[in-house]
């Protein structure tokens, strides 16, 4: 039997991986349900590894070229791609990312509008990444829990683990050290009459937006990373310079209901790395930082590999450790 403290993103992943592996697995969460009190709810849920290179290391391209091909299997991923993009006086930024990521191609005015009718005529100059995609973070956290209560992970809600697990993923509930909380604030939008299909990116200096569609006219729009321990909801310069951005994006957002807000604290080591950690006997996966939906299958496939060795695979065993 492995034990698994924490139900949110990385240890349902966990959890996954090993019970597909033929573990006897349970999982605790002091919560009430598996997943809804996890930060990743406030995720885009962006596959985009090459976008994220931008401001992230090598690492991240290799442990998240994967994820599109693992979350298929648990849940509906739109494979449509991400689409840069920056106003005519920022065409310096959208230079400058262009140069710091890979795997993209650059598109113009018209190929912009092909790609998204609702662009046309608003940006000159855009980059493509193809291979990226997105999921919706809530349904994927629901289906992740349907596909592991399915392979027999038992799961108990509302009470503390034992003292002493196999594997630690509580976030920044965790005891380790270095740890540190990395603020995220976000916006769902609802406006039917603007349609976007694939992650859209916006360049700005002082506040880069990104807007991920979501069914029935929904949009989740963020780019906040502030370091601090506050949990507070989103305070009102964040959320105007989200708002202002989205209008930048497109005026017709301007048009939108704020149906939801929300901030949550990410678990970050100094790296922005994420780690496998053994400490006192037990295994903690933590600093998913902002790439949870991105990392998280390959961090559990490497959890799994340490827990159960017999089962690894050559092919995972790239991973942090400490």
């Amino acid at each position: 039997m492995i034990t698994i403290a924490g139900a949110g993103l990385a240890g349902l992943a966990c959890a996954y991986e090993l019970a597909q592996r033929g573990a006897a697995v349970t999982l605790y969460e002091r919560g009430d349900t598996p997943g809804g009190s996890s930060v990743a709810r406030y995720a885009g849920g962006m596959l985009a590894p090459w976008c994220e290179r931008e401001s992230a290391e090598e690492k991240v391209i290799t442990l998240g070229s994967r994820a599109v091909d693992w979350w298929e299997k648990v849940t509906t991923v739109h494979r449509r791609g991400t689409l840069v993009v920056a106003p005519s006086r920022d065409r310096a930024e959208l230079t400058r990312f262009a140069r710091r990521t890979s795997n993209h191609r650059a598109v113009a005015g018209a190929a912009i509008a092909e790609l998204e009718p609702a662009l046309a005529g608003r940006f000159a100059q855009g980059l493509l990444f193809e291979q990226e995609a997105h999921l919706d973070p809530r349904r994927a956290l629901r289906d992740l829990v349907d596909k592991v209560q399915a392979l027999g992970v038992e799961i108990r809600c509302g009470g503390p683990a034992p003292a002493r697990v196999a594997l630690d993923c509580t976030g920044m509930a965790a005891p380790l050290p270095g740890l540190r909380p990395v603020r995220g604030e976000m916006a769902i939008l609802h406006c039917p009459q603007v349609e976007i299909r694939r992650t859209l990116r916006l360049l700005h200096p002082r506040m880069p937006l990104y807007l991920v569609p979501r069914d029935e006219g929904l949009f989740m729009i963020g780019a906040t990373m502030i370091e601090s321990s506050s949990d507070r909801p989103v305070t009102l310069r964040s959320l105007a310079e989200l708002l202002n951005a989205a209008y930048t994006l497109h005026p017709g957002l301007g048009e939108a209901s704020v149906v939801e807000t929300g901030a949550g604290l990410r678990p970050a080591f100094a790296d922005n790395l994420p780690r496998l950690t053994e400490q006192d006997g037990t295994l903690y996966l933590n600093g998913l930082y902002r790439h949870g939906f991105l990392l998280a299958p390959a961090m559990a496939q490497q959890a799994a590999d340490r827990l159960l060795p017999e089962t690894s695979d050559e092919d995972h065993r790239e991973c942090q450790t400490a």
